[in-house]
């Protein structure tokens, strides 16, 4: 078994409370499954969209992250499957697809 992060990137935000009522229970509902099958490992957060980027040698701070809302992550759960391949496909219910984003699956490297 292996630890591999997803990461959540786009997807349309809920337009009303009582949607975002409804998406939180399916994400709710999917970690627990991920969970009940062992495959929960931590359980992660959703991220503000607000933040800062430091980069460079001169280590320049601006307002950011400033990408197409396509390619902003939004958050993050640590799993655990026996490898890339199952960990891709417990990614396929993550509830972010009903929303036109994606789940990035990668293998957390072993130090």
């Amino acid at each position: 078994m292996g630890e591999f992060l997803y990461i959540y990137r786009g997807g349309a935000r809920a337009q009303s409370p009582e949607e975002g009522e409804r998406v939180m229970q399916k994400w709710v509902a999917w970690m627990e499954e991920l969970g009940k099958k062992g495959h929960m490992k931590e359980r992660g957060q959703p991220l503000d969209p607000s933040g800062k980027v430091v980069k460079g040698k001169d280590k320049v701070v601006t307002d950011g992250p400033y990408a197409e809302s396509k390619d902003l992550v939004g958050g993050y759960t640590l799993v655990e499957a026996k490898d890339l391949s199952q960990a891709a496909e417990l990614a396929k219910g993550c509830p972010i697809f009903e929303f036109g984003g994606l789940v990035e699956v990668r293998p957390v490297m072993e130090m």
